[in-house]
């Protein structure tokens, strides 16, 4: 079984360098990532490593294929004829992987259609063809549903005559690896979340396997005050205060990562005590109830996500409070947040 690690979006938040050179040193077989931009920075870091591009290119980057050895997604005959021509004018063949709609209603083929293309392409002498794979729409909730998609991707390559040898199938991404069998065709699998230590969806059975989160989120405490009873906190007054109070002003908002949603119903951990966020959380600060945490301190550390003794918001947890999904809370992350890396003298 080959590993394909998905390290699209800075690896989900995480710093792609830090995450692709600890990565190399585990032994993956293959990158897959978003754009071409993105498989650049993966190949300045080590040549050799094989790199899928998921996303469809645009024609001014086909070139780049070539310049840093990468391999494309296709979807269609257009794609396949036009990187056809260029692999043929640039005497190499061009490495693709197709991919097949099994009813994403995004990118592929087709299913019914997915044969015919994979016979055209095979006869295309610009063209390599290295793997080809599907995507599951609903792995985390609608399981009938990825077992339908995946019995008509299965029912697509039956319809190929002789498949090449060597060639990668994979259909399985962190979601969706649990409903895998062992008696498929399958060899390869694209891990993205999980590999990070953060399960895609608690319910499923991966949910149920022990990891350990990569990722925290924290921030400090930046200023504490006293404030009466019927006092109206953060913008647009959408709290007040139902007893005197003991506020802290943290040094993170919407503006380091921070969702909106968690105004008036997200809560932080300081001194291992979960202090309710009040009022809506603002560009740079956000402002908790300490009234109850009396050892908390200007300067105390806060925990957004992770652990805070024997007390833990996961990354699922806190997404929940947000009304939104692991994968956008940790690509929500922004820039001026300080990425610190420990446990790793390599990295």
């Amino acid at each position: 079984m080959r590993y394909l690690a998905v390290v699209k979006a800075d690896a989900y938040g995480h710093g792609m360098p830090q995450m692709v050179r600890r990565l190399m040193q585990s032994g993956v077989d293959c990158f897959a990532v978003a754009n071409v931009a993105e498989a650049a920075d993966i190949r300045h870091m080590g040549a050799g490593w094989p790199i899928l591009i998921l996303s469809p290119l645009l024609p001014e980057e086909d070139n780049f294929l070539i310049d840093h050895d990468l391999t494309a997604t296709v979807s269609t005959l257009e794609e396949c004829e036009r990187l056809n021509t260029l692999g043929i004018n640039r005497n190499t063949g061009i490495k693709v992987h197709l991919k097949i709609d099994t009813g994403m209603g995004r990118l592929g083929i087709w299913h019914s259609h997915a044969p015919t293309l994979i016979d055209r392409i095979r006869k295309m002498p610009g063209l390599q063809l290295e793997g080809v794979y599907t995507h599951f729409s609903s792995a985390d909730s609608d399981p009938n549903f990825t077992q339908t998609q995946r019995a008509r991707f299965l029912a697509a390559l039956d319809a190929v005559v002789a498949l090449p040898d060597g060639l990668l199938i994979h259909a399985d991404n962190s979601a969706g690896i649990d409903s895998l069998s062992a008696d498929s065709p399958f060899n390869a699998v694209r891990i993205g979340l999980l590999q990070f230590g953060v399960p895609p969806y608690p319910e499923s059975a991966l949910g149920r396997v022990t990891v350990e989160p990569v990722f925290s989120f924290h921030a400090r405490i930046s200023l504490i005050k006293d404030l009466p009873f019927g006092t109206d906190i953060s913008y647009g007054r959408t709290h007040q205060l139902t007893r005197d109070s003991r506020i802290a002003v943290l040094t993170a908002g919407y503006g380091d990562g921070m969702p909106l949603e968690l105004s008036n119903c997200g809560h932080v951990l300081i001194h291992g005590k979960a202090c309710p966020i009040l009022g809506r959380v603002t560009m740079d600060q956000t402002i908790v109830d300490v009234t109850e945490c009396a050892e908390a301190q200007v300067g105390d550390c806060v925990v957004l996500i992770g652990k805070s003794q024997n007390e833990e918001i996961t990354a699922t947890d806190f997404s929940q409070q947000a009304h939104t999904i692991p994968w956008e809370t940790l690509c929500s992350v922004t820039k001026r947040v300080t990425r610190v890396y420990v446990g790793s003298r390599e990295l």
